[in-house]
């Protein structure tokens, strides 16, 4: 049986991620969940597996090295895997300390924690020896390379010439690309945002472990998630919640800045499969082959919504609004975010290559996923969105 300690499982993510192990290896698994339960961590997203007696619940701080430590005392945890972390750019810059504390020292304590635990002795060189099956797998972001050339104001046909990866990407007829270049694991790290730059310290943190100590790591880094549980302060979930509302749809700058998609279960069995399969010291980018312009994005949103709700007249329950206007009026521009980054695009190749993943779930399938589990779901939107999140979304969207 394998022990997991996941951080950050009440998130979105990392929810995703822990119903897909739970689903995946039925009795062959215990997980202990760390988490804070911060704004963007909701108990009730995960109420139904902290029920299950393959899963443990501890609400406490990745920070505490005294907790942290008891866990590992307490249980021989093989694979840690750290999704908690501050994740919100905007946030980052109300409050960059935060997000040093949390990303970075966080992170540290995770990794040292593990090490001494994991510890069994030196070999006859001299090299740290570590237990047997053991991994730290840091779930990072595309964010920590910066920013790349949107080369092309329409898409262009995206040409695949790795035969590996043509083979994982065989079916898809959709695949286009904004730019000419695209992120790999040997792009430098080129961090703008104190977001980003916090992911890429807790990242060169998780490298350093590994060269200097001899721990089994790994890092992935993934493009923008989205699917159910997302929490509405991010584009899709924020888009769908002030349709519904008949609130106006805020978007950053003309809208064109360009995010590489991927589907928050793709994503989760991409982490599985590093887990599994993942060469130690290793970084995995994981990508969704699915770029596309933040404007065209509030425009398919518009489009799905407006349809489900002429078409299925049971959903007009969740409107606030007439379906009339549900429209591209709702669309407002609003002043862009300092440092914001204009295109983000993974390369997922050596992912393909060597573990066989690939993003199944082709953007258009994948949205309409996410905006009817949005639809079917309103209880859960209406439990996360507390009065500190309306303050929040004021302070980031009223003024501009």
């Amino acid at each position: 049986m394998k022990k997991y300690l996941v951080t950050g499982a009440a998130g979105f993510i990392g929810a995703n991620f822990l119903k897909y192990i739970l689903k995946k290896y039925g009795n062959d698994i215990y997980v202990i969940v760390l988490d804070k339960l911060t704004y963007a961590g909701n108990l009730g997203t995960i109420k139904e597996e902290i029920a299950d007696p393959r899963v443990r619940f501890i609400r406490g701080d990745i920070r505490n090295a005294e907790l942290v430590a008891n866990i590992f005392a307490e249980t021989d945890i093989d694979y840690v895997v750290n999704f908690a972390a501050e994740s919100h750019v905007d946030r980052s810059i109300t409050n960059p300390q935060l997000f040093l504390e949390t990303n970075i020292l966080g992170a540290q304590n995770m990794l040292d924690c593990a090490r001494k635990a994991w510890y069994r002795g030196k070999d006859a060189e001299g090299k740290p020896v570590y237990a047997e099956g053991k991994k730290f797998l840091q779930v990072s972001t595309d964010e920590v390379y910066g920013s790349l050339t949107k080369d092309y104001d329409e898409p262009h046909p995206l040409e695949i010439t790795d035969p590996d990866v043509r083979r994982v990407v065989s079916g898809r007829t959709d695949l286009h690309t904004y730019g000419k270049h695209f992120f790999t694991e040997t792009t430098p790290l080129d961090p703008r945002s104190p977001y980003s730059a916090s992911k890429t310290s807790a990242d060169l943190f998780v490298r350093a472990y590994h060269e200097t100590y001899g721990m089994p790591v790994n890092i992935t880094r993934c493009s923008n998630n989205y699917g159910p549980y997302h929490f509405p302060e991010k584009l899709i979930p924020l888009i769908i919640k002030n349709i519904l509302a008949g609130q106006k749809l805020p978007v950053y700058g003309k809208g064109d800045n360009v995010r590489d998609w991927l589907y928050v279960e793709d994503h989760a069995k991409a982490i599985d499969a590093v887990l599994e399969r993942g060469r130690i010291g290793e970084v995995y980018n994981v990508g969704g082959f699915n770029e596309e312009k933040n404007i065209n994005i509030v425009k398919l949103v518009i489009s799905i919504i407006a349809r489900i709700m002429r078409e299925e007249p049971e959903y007009r329950r969740v409107l606030k609004t007439d379906v009339e206007n549900i429209n591209e009026d709702l669309i407002t521009f609003v002043g862009d975010r300092p440092g914001h980054d204009m295109r983000y695009a993974i390369d997922p190749s050596k992912i393909a290559r060597e573990l066989g993943w690939y993003p199944e779930t082709p953007f258009k399938v994948g949205i309409e996923k996410t905006v009817r589990w949005y639809l079917d779901h309103q209880d859960w939107v209406d439990e996360v969105v507390s009065g500190d999140y309306q303050k929040y979304y004021e302070q980031m969207y009223g003024n501009r």
